[in-house]
């Protein structure tokens, strides 16, 4: 007599994307091989003001209060929002950016990373600051920094995505002289 069949259980997929370890990988080792742009780095004299606040941090409630117990969460939800879908289809509340902020508040990295994505957010969106600005938000209040790059990167993104903004920043093209003949 054959034995019955056993029924396989559906593989549930890691919070780990290889994609996003990749990206935060290749973000990392651009920081490393040019720290001194990286730390000099400003946003142009064209920049926009930030629609939210910095001690705005406080509404609405729940980005507060995820903020605060769950920063890495809220963490990788601005990630997923920037890099991936501004509508946050596929999002998972624990993910690779989630993860990393965890065992990045082991080292003492809570700030860089933060520092890391705010650049990114104020890139993408030629919003005003600068990395050194970013890191003393990230040292000084982490948690009201993550608190508006999410709230920014809602704003913003679903500006991009709702057709408000036709495309997002692109910084201008460096001069260059005419081809002599």
């Amino acid at each position: 007599m054959a034995a019955p069949q056993q029924q396989q259980q559906p593989v549930q997929a890691s919070p780990l994307n290889h994609d996003d370890m990749g990206d935060w990988a290749a973000r990392f080792n651009d920081v490393l091989a040019r720290p001194g742009d990286v730390i000099n780095s400003k946003s142009p004299e064209t920049a926009q003001s930030w629609h939210n606040a910095f001690f705005g941090c406080l509404a609405p409630i729940d980005t507060c209060l995820m903020s605060w117990c769950c920063p890495c969460v809220v963490f990788g939800r601005t990630h997923h929002r920037l890099r991936k879908n501004a509508n946050l289809e596929g999002y998972q509340p624990i993910n690779t950016s989630c993860l990393l902020l965890c065992a990045s508040s082991c080292v003492g990295g809570v700030a860089c990373l933060t520092a890391m994505q705010r650049a990114d957010l104020r890139t993408k969106h030629n919003l005003q600051g600068s990395c050194l600005v970013d890191l003393a938000l990230g040292c000084c209040c982490g948690c009201c920094s993550i608190a508006q790059q999410d709230k920014e990167a809602e704003y913003r993104e679903g500006l991009l995505a709702s057709g408000g903004i036709q495309q997002a920043y692109h910084a201008p093209a460096g001069m260059a002289y005419p081809e002599q003949k």
